[in-house]
Parts: C-alpha cells; structure tokens; sequence
C-alpha cells in the first residue's frame, strides 16, 4: 500500500479476510449538509453497512494521509470544521491534498480512485455529478472517473439539478452501464424517476454481484452505475422539486455562480426554497443506497 494511506485496523481487516466492505465519500460531511445533520447522516450510512453485515469505510484526507475507515471521532471532527477550510478533493485535487499536508473531503470521483487504490469494490454515494444546466461543457470529472476507474457506485442517480439528458449522454460515451435497482427509469436524486430510460432494471443484490463479477472477468477498466430510487415516503414532489432548481438555477446565473460552487449553492438554496423537504429526501435515500450497496457487496463477497 502507498505510504501515503491510512487504513483503519477494521477496515484492513476485513479486506485482508475479504470480508464485504463498502466505501462511503465525505464530501457529504463538509460540502453537503450542515452539522449536526452530516454527522449523523454519515453515521447512519455506517450503521447501515454495519447493519447488513459489511464494514462501512468513509474517506478523506487528514493532514495529508489518506485515510480509508473514519473512525466517529474524526467524522465528528471533520464536521465541525469551518466552511472553506477543507478542500473539496476530486482526481486533480489528490497530488495537492497531499502534497501539502492539507484536509480533504473526497467526491465521488476522489472516493472511487482511492476505493480502486486499497481494493474495495462497492461505493456508494447520493448522486453523482453531472453536466450543468445551460453550460454543456462544464462537465463533472465524476463522469469521467466513471469511465476509467472499475468501481462499482449505488447512488440515486445524478444529482437533479442537472441536464439529466447530457449526463446520461456523456455516460453512454465513457461506456458506463446504468443499471436500475427495480426500476426502469433513472431515478432523479429527490424524486424516483426522470422518465428517461437505463440500460437494464435488475431486482436482487444477486444480479448486480452478477453484472459486476462479468465486468471483472472481461476485465473491464470502467465502472458500473446502480442507481436506487429514494424510497417512497420521502420523495419530493417532481413538480415542487422542479420548481425550486429552476429558481436556484436562475439565482446562481445571476450571480455570477459557477463551477464547483455551482452545486453546493443550488442544492442550498433548493432546501431553502422546499421548506427543507429536499433535506429529507436527501438524507433518506444516503442511508437506503448505504444499506443497498452492503448488500450488493455481501452478495458480491458470496460468489
């Protein structure tokens, strides 16, 4: 392993013994909700793994190290930092997160690189980036680590306030499989379906250890996206989650928002905007794709 990594006593454990382990990303903990709620969002996503009998091993750097297995006191810790003071870590970021001894909370694509780099083979997340409304070439490296790097990622889709349609192409180019876990149509982060199409529905944890041992045996150097639906009862309205992304969307335009800071404004100002019912579905579907992603990894570690 590089020198550079920290691996938690439990979570070498388990892969040492290749017992079932799920990786789960911080940037949820710094960027996406605000504390005590990323606190103890990423502790129910741990119980969650726990729970459905695999080891949960949240990522970020600390001081420099990556570490791979947060124990409850850093989650704790790294969610009571300021806001600004620790780096939003993505493929370009990793180099200089480290190099500088910095604090890190890992993205989607941040997390897959150093899942891939310590052997874990299951990720799973709330949504994924994507391409931005109005702005076709402000692409999501998440996309592109998607297409290069073989882990397998359980989220709810990419995140709403995205140009769906773009994303999915994007993903079609990079030739990464969507798989639908018991549906039929991409879910859409807060609601369960954008009514455009995946590549395949599946049921069962079984058949996605399935679609993922395949993808091994061919040696395929991309990964596999599982999108889940949020579960029913705390879904958001399509039309009252619609509604308040446009709003956001025309906001952050107007000031002059873009890039990275595009996402965590809009998502803030779309909880604002739904009375916080954007929140609830938020954290509710974080937890349901944690318990999902154990049990694809448990069926995966059972072939």
């Amino acid at each position: 392993m590089h020198l550079e990594f920290d691996i938690a006593p439990v979570v070498a454990e388990a892969l040492a013994k290749q017992r079932p382990v799920v990786a789960l990303e911080s940037t949820l903990i710094t960027h996406g909700l605000p504390y005590p709620i990323n606190v103890e969002t990423a502790l129910a996503m741990e119980k969650a793994i726990t729970d459905a009998g695999a080891t949960p091993a949240t990522i970020a750097i600390i001081n420099g190290r990556i570490t791979v297995g947060l124990t409850s006191e850093q989650i704790e810790w790294l969610g009571k930092l300021p806001a600004g003071s620790v780096r939003k870590c993505s493929r370009r970021d990793l180099p200089i997160a480290v190099g500088l001894g910095e604090n890190a909370a890992t993205t989607v694509a941040g997390t897959m690189i150093v899942a891939h780099m310590a052997g874990i083979r299951v990720f799973a997340t709330g949504g994924i980036g994507g391409v931005h409304r109005g702005h076709p070439f402000d692409v999501s490296a998440d996309l592109i680590e998607l297409g290069r790097t073989p882990v397998t990622v359980v989220c709810s889709g990419a995140k709403s306030i995205l140009d769906l349609p773009l994303t999915l192409e994007v993903l079609e180019t990079q030739g990464v499989p969507i798989i639908g876990m018991g549906t039929h149509t991409l879910p859409s982060f807060y609601t369960r379906s954008s009514g455009l199409p995946v590549d395949v529905c599946i049921e069962t944890p079984q058949q996605a250890a399935q679609i993922i041992t395949a993808a091994h045996s061919l040696n395929a150097q991309h990964g596999i996206l599982i999108t889940v639906p949020v579960p029913g009862d705390d879904e958001l309205p399509p039309e009252i989650a619609e509604t308040a992304i446009q709003q956001a969307t025309l906001e952050a335009e107007s000031q002059n928002i873009h890039g990275k800071l595009v996402t965590p404004f809009v998502l803030g100002r779309v909880v604002e905007l739904t009375e916080g019912q954007s929140r609830r579905a938020n954290t509710a579907l974080l937890v349901n794709n944690a318990r999902v992603a154990a049990q694809i990894a448990l069926a995966l570690n059972q072939r």
